[in-house]
């Protein structure tokens, strides 16, 4: 009989199982999403779209430009003082000291700026200072009580006007952005290559703010900087401004629980006027925002919203966790791979190894190189991209970008598989013979005569 055909059919059945484990164990083989679209393929409008082009609009163009003075307005008060017609003529005039530092003393007796913007004094018709500093508003009531009335000789009045206390604007803003993100890991994940895996958690709150702003002072800017400052990576790129939203809602109380949400229902679809403000533009793009937009009035109502669906998933060898995507820079295929702490090119390491080795005895094993994207279109079906790992260490055309709803899915080539069902299984059996076959001549060499 001939030796090799023998030899042959020794290693048969070995052989059979070896490809039996392979087809029916090997996830390289049965993958539902392996016979995907390659990248270089790829029609324009599938690819994510870039975010790092996107700059931050100017703080500037958030507040308005205080004037070089001070122009009164209806809700101002101001204090005047006219000797011998307020109080005693042989007392000094009243000096009001304010709480807040922004506003410097003030004297004589306070009078508030009405709606039509007049001031009501005594013994002549209401003064018109409207729009008017505190200057021309002093120039102005003296006219009255001097010119007009003949109250007082001219040049022999005595009149002082100041500002008491500046009118303030009361808005609202509702932040959805005062909670945090957090990340956390966890442990438990024993199939493919992890031991565990990055997962994302939201501990969210929504907060409310009641301001009064002063005038000169109410802006966009101003509210963001006394409500928490601008908003951050867990936000929107936009800040919505609901104009006169919150007219009717005087029972808003921001301390009670529950009180933000509550509000947020009451005022849907009773502002007069809606205007999104972006906080992030494309280069060269015309940003459609006047002076006008950003300066607030009474019941507008700032809103804030926290940035939600921004996630992406992982599947396959890789653990079945959730990832947020960064809010303003790309993220593609090879930095998420890293993310999720993906085998990459490291064939020398098995994560699997239980023995506390690093280094991979045997044949090799080959880290996976197959990768699929499944990512949703505008037209709610679904495309499998397929990224060739290896190959996008090469060529930065196959670092596809990844968008928010993509689902990473990696496995092991055919190749890549039967070369790991080798190394994990028959090492042992193929250096244990050769150490008997050692044996066995040196024994031999040995007992010769």
């Amino acid at each position: 009989m001939n030796t090799n055909l023998i030899r042959h059919h020794r290693f048969a059945p070995a052989l059979i199982l070896i490809l039996i484990g392979v087809i029916c164990g090997c996830a390289a083989v049965t993958n539902p999403v392996a016979e995907g679209i390659p990248v270089r393929r790829l029609p324009p409008e599938v690819f994510a779209e870039s975010r790092e082009f996107d700059q931050p609009i100017a703080l500037t163009l958030l507040r308005q430009d205080p004037p070089e003075v001070y122009r009164l307005a209806a809700g101002d008060v101001i204090g005047v003082w006219i000797e011998g017609i307020f109080g005693d003529k042989n007392l000094p005039p009243p000096v009001r000291v304010p709480e807040t530092g922004s506003v410097p003393p003030s004297l004589g007796f306070p009078f508030p700026v009405r709606d039509n913007g007049t001031v009501p004094l005594p013994l002549v018709d209401p003064v018109k200072v409207e729009g008017l500093s505190l200057a021309e508003a002093q120039d102005k009531i003296t006219e009255a009580y001097t010119v007009t009335k003949k109250i007082l000789k001219p040049g022999r009045e005595s009149i002082i006007v100041t500002l008491v206390k500046p009118r303030s604007y009361r808005v609202m803003v509702l932040r959805e952005d005062a909670g945090g993100s957090t990340f956390g890991t966890t442990g438990g994940y024993t199939g493919g290559f992890g031991a565990g895996g990055s997962f994302f958690t939201e501990q969210r709150r929504t907060a409310g703010f009641a301001l009064d702003l002063p005038a000169y002072e109410n802006d966009v800017l101003n509210a963001l900087t006394r409500s928490g400052g601008l908003p951050g990576t867990d936000a929107e790129n936009e800040i919505i401004l609901e104009r006169g939203a919150a007219k009717t809602q005087s029972t808003f109380d921001p301390s009670k629980p529950g009180s933000v949400d509550e509000f947020i229902n009451r005022i849907q679809g009773q502002s007069q006027q809606t205007i999104r403000i972006p906080l992030r533009v494309r280069p060269g793009k015309e940003l459609n925002l006047t002076k006008e937009d950003i300066i607030l009035n009474n019941g507008d109502v700032i809103y804030v919203k926290a940035r939600k669906g921004e996630m992406f998933y992982t599947a396959g060898l890789l653990p079945a966790r959730a990832f947020p995507l960064p809010r303003d820079r790309d993220l593609d295929i090879l930095q998420a791979l890293a993310i999720v702490g993906a085998p990459l090119i490291n064939g020398g390491i098995n994560a699997n190894n239980f023995t506390g080795l690093l280094q991979q005895s045997g044949l090799g094993f080959p880290s996976p190189s197959q990768v699929t994207v499944i990512r949703k279109t505008c037209t709610g079906s679904q495309i499998p991209i397929l990224v060739d790992v290896n190959r996008a260490f090469r060529d930065p055309r196959e670092r596809i970008l990844i968008q928010a709803g993509d689902i990473i899915v990696m496995q092991s080539t055919v190749k890549e598989a039967t070369a790991q069902y080798l190394t994990t299984n028959l090492r042992f059996d193929i250096f244990s013979t050769l150490i008997r076959q050692r044996d066995l001549t040196m024994t031999g060499a040995g007992n010769a005569p």
